[in-house]
C-alpha cells in the first residue's frame, strides 16, 4: 500500500524526476534551436545566430544537470562552469531577442563585450573573493556561487530597463524576465536558507524554467508570424503611399461584383503632378502622394478600400452601400485643395446589374478623365 506514494516522491524529488524534467527541457530548447535556425537560413539575422549560440550553451548546462543528478555532486570546476555557461546564455538569449528587432550597430558590439567582460570578471569571484569575505570551509563552498547568482540578478533588472523598451512582444518578454526572476529567486532561496534540501523548492526551481522556454518557444513563433504577416503585407500595399496596390484592389473589386454588392468605384488624379516634380522635385511629389493618400484613407475610414493605380492615380472601392460615393469625392477634393499644394481630378461610378469589374472600373476612370479634360479640380459621376 505504501509502495505508491514512495514511487511518487521519488519520481518527484529524486534524480529520476530531476532527469525526466531536465530532458523534458532540452526537447524545448532543441524545439526553439530548430526554428531559430530555420530563420537564419532564410533572413540571415544575426539575432537568429545569438538565439542558437544560446540555446545551445542551455543544452550544454542542462546535460550537466543531467550527469549531476546520477553523480549527486558537481566538483568545484563543474559547478563554475555549468554557473557561466547559464549566465552566458542568459546574456545571448536577450542580446538575440534585442537584434531581432534592432539593427545592430557598432556600440551595440562594444556595450556586448563589456557584458561579457564583465561576466568573465564576476565570474572569477567563485574562485576568490569568498576566501577573504569567510573564515569557515563550510560557507567558502556554500558561498562560492554567491557572486554570479547577485549579479545574475543585476543582469535581469538591466534587461527590464534596457531591453523591454526597445523591441516588440513586450508582454512574452515581460513574462519570461518575471518567470526568470522567479526560477532564480527560488533557487537562490533554496540554495542559501535551506542548503538545497528543501524538497518543495527543489521541484519548483525544476519545473518553474518551463514556463520561460515555452514563452520563448512562443516568442521566437510569433515573430515567424510577424515576419510572414509583413511579407504578406508589403506584397499587396504601395511602399510609398501604404495604399493596397493595383493587383489586390483589382481582386477586391473582382470580389464584391461577382458577390453582387452594389459598390462603387473612385478614380482620382492629381493635377499637373507631372509639373511638380520637374518645378519642386521628386521629394515634393513623394510628400503630396503621401498626403493624398492620408486624406483618401482617412475619409473612407470603414467605408471603402483605398489603392494606388499607378502614378499619381489613386482609387477607392466603396463598399458600403448607404456611402454616396459623389459627396464622398467631393469632401476628398475639397480636402486635398485646402490641405495640400495641389488639386484632384476625380470620377465615380456606380455598379449596375451584369456590369463587369473591368467595365466599373473602366467607367470611373472614364468619368476622371472628363474631369481632368474639362477644367480639373472637380467631380464627375459616370
Amino acid at each position: 500500500m505504501n509502495s505508491n506514494p514512495a514511487s511518487l516522491s521519488d519520481t518527484l524529488y529524486g534524480p529520476a524526476g530531476s532527469v525526466y524534467l531536465y530532458s523534458l527541457l532540452i526537447v524545448i530548447i532543441f524545439m526553439t534551436m530548430l526554428v531559430s535556425f530555420r530563420l537564419l537560413v532564410t533572413r540571415r539575422k544575426i539575432g537568429y545566430l545569438s538565439m542558437i549560440i544560446a540555446l545551445g550553451l542551455l543544452v550544454i548546462q542542462h546535460i550537466q544537470m543531467i550527469v549531476l543528478a546520477y553523480s549527486g555532486a558537481l566538483s568545484p570546476g563543474e559547478e563554475y562552469t555549468s554557473l557561466l555557461l547559464k549566465v552566458l546564455a542568459f546574456v545571448m538569449v536577450n542580446i538575440g531577442i534585442y537584434q531581432l528587432y534592432n539593427a545592430t550597430k557598432r556600440r551595440d558590439f562594444i556595450l556586448y563585450g563589456f557584458t561579457f567582460a564583465l561576466t568573465v570578471c564576476v565570474s572569477i569571484t567563485y574562485w576568490s573573493a569568498h576566501r577573504w569575505l569567510v573564515g569557515n570551509e563550510e560557507l567558502h563552498t556554500l558561498l562560492r556561487p554567491l557572486g554570479m547568482d547577485l549579479f545574475l540578478f543585476v543582469l535581469i533588472f538591466l534587461c527590464f530597463m534596457l531591453v523591454h523598451p526597445r523591441i516588440g512582444q513586450n508582454g512574452k518578454y515581460q513574462t519570461m524576465l518575471t518567470v526568470y526572476f522567479a526560477a532564480h529567486a527560488i533557487h537562490t532561496v533554496n540554495v542559501y536558507l535551506f542548503d538545497g534540501k528543501q524538497g518543495e523548492l527543489r521541484l519548483l526551481e525544476l519545473t518553474t524554467p518551463f514556463l520561460f522556454y515555452i514563452v520563448l518557444f512562443l516568442f521566437i513563433v510569433e515573430r515567424v508570424i510577424e515576419i510572414l504577416q509583413a511579407i504578406y503585407t508589403s506584397s499587396i500595399t504601395d511602399d510609398l503611399t501604404k495604399l493596397y496596390n493595383r493587383k489586390y484592389f483589382d481582386a477586391r473589386v473582382v470580389q464584391y461584383v461577382k458577390s453582387a454588392v452594389p459598390v462603387s468605384v473612385i478614380f482620382s488624379d492629381i493635377d499637373n503632378f507631372k509639373k511638380l516634380n520637374d518645378t519642386k522635385g521628386h521629394h515634393m511629389g513623394d510628400k503630396v502622394l503621401k498626403q493624398v493618400a492620408r486624406i483618401l484613407t482617412e475619409e473612407t475610414d470603414e467605408s471603402g478600400i483605398c489603392g494606388r493605380y499607378g502614378g499619381e492615380e489613386m482609387v477607392i472601392l466603396v463598399k458600403d452601400p448607404d456611402t454616396d460615393p459623389l459627396e464622398l469625392a467631393e469632401r476628398i477634393r475639397q480636402r486635398v485643395e485646402k490641405e495640400t499644394v495641389v488639386t484632384v481630378s476625380m470620377g465615380c461610378k456606380k455598379w449596375r446589374r451584369r456590369m463587369s469589374p473591368a467595365s466599373l472600373i473602366k467607367g470611373a476612370d472614364k468619368a476622371m478623365y472628363e474631369a481632368k479634360t474639362t477644367g480639373k479640380n472637380k467631380v464627375v459621376q459616370g
